[in-house]
């Protein structure tokens, strides 16, 4: 039975018995974890807004950024025009060769950088391992061969290391890539001479690598082109080279290309057309060089050489030769070092050198051409006679005539054609005294300085080809300035002398003109107005410009500016440049004073110093008119000098040919030009 409770009884709580100590419980604060989602979304926000900035505001210039970093551009050269002769034939072309490339991902993976691969592939092909590394060097970095033997392109395309292989031997490397890996066989054009019978080096030029200067200075240039270097390949670079095509292509962080984003192909260069006639630039070589082999068989030194042809109404360029020549060849697939250093060297004559128009010489009795109309402004009469003794005394020295010859009275039409020099040297001393003697300091009425300057003398052609000299017009104003400019050096000389000079006769003669340039050296004298009169002395002159002047001569007073180049064409022939001639000015002679020297010319090939060299040359059908040189340097063999023109009924041509130091112009010169106009006349 249970027990009741009874209701007004209150109840009463027993409390339980209790296991462990009671849970006490914290509240934690919030305040931390707020500052934190602040500064959270602060952060956020920031970020936000520069991705908002970057994407919206700078997305281009982010854009072009992030394309620089993983992109590149790979240049390819356009096809290099032409260059043709004046019947359209090519002189200078294109054909493909088999080049070795070598992939710059595979030497970048190599420990060794490739070397024991070039290696490999150089004993393959039979090549030099040294000269096929150097051109995986890239130029100006250390260890790399000075250029043109190092590598100068892009580094995000195949490396050339061998041109011009047997692609046979090419074929034993490709078969084996697990032994050459990277290593590929491609073809590429270069530059090519079809016609066999012509070389023509210093007119058409040669192309090199563009130096970094002109990289950074030239918008339309790229290190991986081409550009000419000499000659037309430098005159009409712009037109022949094109414009290169290119190709982007992104790579990663490594410079390893990974794909191709854009591309744009090369446009062709344009085609030059020239004057020059291929048969004659073929002769006049041939001639030029059998010439200085005769020369140098008759003992004389026979230095270098030059020839040119013009075509007397339009001063077209119709050949034009210099000697010593090169192999155009060379340049094709990577020039040498040394190759480089004979082409250059003096030893081997300086081939490089264009003597038609990179050098001058005294261009002595061809002078009187210019000298003869000097005289007769002067006041010498052409209606008299004059005396031609074999020697003169002016000044205290003796002039003498060629081989003191003496030829008694002549009128002025058989001075020119005997080449009498003392008549000259008396005209010339007259007229020095007549401007003043040596108180006359200025050229301004100095007839054989002003004749000289109409000429053409003293200053370029203006010939489409680089490396024009100007010459020297050696008159009072130019003597002054000379003399300021070397009178340190003389005085220098006066005093200590020439003790390395073992010639006696010589070093007397250097030490006597150095005391005299160092004390009064300014002052023109008697002996250099006789000697300008001749073509002697300091006078200088290039063998195209007395073409020039035989030219004006003969087209009736006209100084065309000489041009190679004809039109500039497109590979399919249409015309884009018509180069027109051009009028540089005219020698200023009346017609009475022109026939007067027409005619003394004319008679040099039948009675006068030319008449051996023509003997058997038919006159009567193709007239020549032409003048004989033999310049004279104190300790210098004689350099033989012959200009000309023809024929003289209606005259096209001009033809001057000169041989440094090898003998006279009647015996050398004057014969090399006959059989110049021995083709001439055929055409």
């Amino acid at each position: 039975m249970g027990v009741s409770r009874r209701p007004d009884r209150p109840r009463v709580r027993v409390p339980r018995p209790q296991t462990s100590p009671p849970v006490v419980r914290y509240h934690r604060s919030v305040r931390p974890l707020w500052a934190l989602m602040a500064v959270v979304l602060l952060l956020g926000t920031v970020l936000a807004g520069r991705l908002v900035h970057l994407q919206a505001l700078n997305h281009e210039e982010i854009a072009v950024e992030a394309a620089e970093v993983s992109t590149r551009t790979v240049v390819e050269p356009a096809l290099r025009g032409r260059i043709l002769a004046a019947d359209g034939s090519p002189l200078a072309a294109n054909d493909p060769v088999a080049v070795v490339t070598v992939e710059p991902e595979t030497l970048m993976e190599a420990e060794d950088e490739g070397r024991a691969l070039i290696e490999a592939v150089a004993a393959e092909l039979d090549l030099p391992v040294k000269a096929l590394w150097g051109r995986t060097r890239v130029c100006g970095t250390e260890g790399a061969p000075p250029v043109p033997s190092c590598f100068s392109g892009s580094p995000y395309q195949p490396i050339p290391i061998a041109f011009g292989v047997d692609p046979v031997e090419a074929l034993s490397v490709l078969e084996r890539p697990e032994r050459f890996p990277g290593i590929a066989v491609d073809t590429t054009p270069v530059r090519s001479y079809p016609a066999a019978e012509v070389n023509a080096a210093h007119v058409l030029g040669y192309l090199g690598r563009p130096t970094q200067e002109e990289v950074s200075a030239r918008e339309d240039l790229t290190a991986l082109e081409l550009v000419g270097r000499s000659g037309l390949e430098a005159s009409y670079d712009a037109a022949l080279r094109g414009t290169s095509g290119e190709t982007t292509v992104t790579v990663d962080p490594r410079g390893v290309v990974t794909g191709r984003v854009d591309h744009r192909d090369p446009v062709n260069g344009h085609d030059v057309l020239t004057h020059l006639d291929a048969g004659v630039q073929g002769a006049v070589e041939r001639v030029l060089e059998k010439t200085v082999q005769s020369s140098r068989e008759d003992g004389w030194p026979a230095r270098s050489a030059a020839a040119v042809v013009l075509d007397v109404r339009t001063g077209g360029v119709v050949a034009a030769a210099s000697y010593p020549t090169y192999d155009p060849d060379i340049w094709t697939t990577g020039v040498t070092q040394a190759e480089y250093d004979d082409l250059t060297g003096e030893e081997s004559g300086a081939p490089l050198v264009n003597r038609v128009v990179g050098e001058t010489f005294p261009p002595a009795s061809t002078f009187k051409a210019v000298s003869l109309p000097a005289a007769l402004e002067s006041g010498v009469d052409p209606t008299e006679e004059y005396a031609c003794p074999g020697s003169v005394s002016i000044g205290g020295r003796r002039f003498t005539n060629f081989e003191s010859q003496a030829h008694g009275a002549l009128s002025v039409q058989e001075i020119m054609e005997v080449s009498c020099d003392t008549v000259f040297y008396n005209w010339a001393y007259d007229e020095w005294r007549e401007q003043g003697g040596l108180s006359q300091e200025s050229d301004l009425t100095d007839p054989w300085v002003i004749a000289s300057e109409e000429f053409g003398l003293g200053q370029r052609t203006g010939i489409d080809l680089p490396g024009e000299a100007t010459g020297t017009i050696p008159g009072r104003e130019w003597k002054r300035a000379f003399w300021e400019a070397t009178r340190e050096d003389s005085c220098a000389r006066a005093e200590a002398g020439y003790p390395e000079e073992t010639d006696r006769e010589r070093r007397e003669f250097l030490e006597q003109l150095a005391r005299e340039n160092c004390t009064d050296g300014w002052q023109y004298r008697a002996g250099d107005a006789v000697n300008f009169s001749i073509g002697q002395g300091d006078l200088a002159a290039t063998p195209l410009q007395i073409a020039t002047i035989y030219a004006a001569v003969a087209n009736g007073g006209t100084l065309w500016e000489p041009q190679v180049a004809d039109q500039v064409r497109t590979p399919e022939g249409e015309v884009v440049k018509d180069l027109e001639p051009v009028a540089a000015g005219d020698i200023g002679l009346d017609e009475e004073t022109l026939e007067i020297v027409r005619s003394g010319l004319e008679g040099v090939n039948t009675v006068g110093t030319g008449a051996g060299a023509f003997a058997t040359f038919d006159l009567s059908a193709y007239p020549v008119a032409g003048k004989t040189g033999s310049a004279e340097s104190f300790g210098e063999s004689s350099t033989a000098w012959y200009a000309s023109y023809g024929p003289t009924t209606d005259p096209q041509y001009a033809v001057v040919v000169v041989v440094e130091e090898g003998g006279f112009g009647g015996e050398v010169a004057a014969p090399a030009a006959r059989q110049i106009w021995d083709v001439l006349a055929r055409q």
